[in-house]
């Protein structure tokens, strides 16, 4: 006879049965039922709706993880050092996010002590997890979402989206998404009521590619993607070295340290920000009249300093 749990939140069921699935067990949606004294509709809603996104799949009436996606406990350093890394990245978003995200390492990692430390400005979208479980289903399953957006200059208005990605910017959420034909960047905080709909939609190749090279928020899906060329003097170069832009190559490296390297955009502005960023020891040597745009940029500063 089956033990049953006083469990009253959501989270708590949902956390115990993912780790029973980690652990290679099959889950009959009736013994589950009757284990948290609860009814097989809510279990199986639970499997449905809350567990979409994790690759679960169901045989012979139970419930299973597929094989290769379980995560077991480890004592490989390498593997340690990766999760102490995952670990400080979550605390850096902050609020209930790496709440969470501890507790659910805690159950991986073999020793509590972690010597890496890190620090990131990501703002906390935890608040958001309600919605933004329905928008990943949307779009694994390439179906359309209706919500409540908040543009800040006009009234909250409701719309349909074909949402592509959930993507971090300099530190913020974007919803990427096509409305009515268009490619639109929706700030994910924004948005509400976020509701599943049955219609289904296609993307593109070329428009998934655009995603993933993308190098800021500044993105155009209807621009043909062109060539700059910057030079970076010793300082900024290493940090291009270390961690390089989505499509860059690099050109040539000097003896000095200095380099140029290439870089792929759609939109000025994916690249005139991390210029101004790394003045003066970056500028833009094509085309010329993206740094005339910082110089002038420059010169209005100034001006009004003065």
């Amino acid at each position: 006879m089956a033990y049953k749990h006083d469990y009253d939140k959501i989270l708590t069921r949902l956390t115990f049965i993912l780790s029973r699935l980690n652990d290679g067990e099959a889950l009959s949606v009736t013994e589950l039922a009757k284990e948290f004294n609860t009814s097989d509709r809510t279990i199986q809603r639970d499997f449905n709706e809350r567990l979409l996104s994790f690759p679960i799949y169901q045989e012979n009436k139970k419930w299973k993880m597929q094989d290769g996606f379980r995560v077991e406990k480890t004592n490989s350093l390498e593997d340690e050092i990766i999760l102490d890394i995952m670990e400080k990245i979550t605390e850096g978003i902050g609020g209930k996010f790496a709440t969470k995200s501890r507790q659910l390492l805690s159950k991986i990692k073999n020793q509590d002590f972690n010597p890496i430390y890190a620090k990131l400005n990501i703002e906390d979208i935890s608040d958001k997890f309600a919605d933004i479980q329905i928008i990943e289903t949307a779009i694994k399953e390439k179906r359309e979402v209706e919500c409540s957006y908040n543009d800040e200059r006009h009234d909250v208005y409701v719309t349909t989206l074909q949402p592509l990605k959930i993507a971090n910017y300099e530190g913020f959420w974007y919803l990427i998404a096509i409305q009515d034909g268009t490619l639109k960047k929706y700030y994910l905080k924004n948005i509400s009521n976020v509701k599943l709909t049955k219609q289904a939609f296609i993307t593109e190749k070329k428009l998934e590619n655009l995603l993933e090279n993308s190098i800021s928020v500044w993105f155009q899906k209807d621009a043909e993607p062109y060539e700059v060329k910057i030079f970076a003097n010793k300082i900024a170069a290493k940090y291009f070295q270390r961690r390089p832009l989505p499509t860059q190559s690099i050109e040539t490296l000097g003896n000095d340290g200095a380099m140029e390297f290439v870089v792929k955009i759609t939109h000025e502005m994916e690249i005139i920000p991390i210029v101004k960023y790394w003045l003066p020891h970056m500028r833009v040597v094509e085309p010329q009249w993206i740094q005339d745009m910082i110089d002038e940029d420059l010169r209005g500063y100034l001006t009004k300093q003065t």
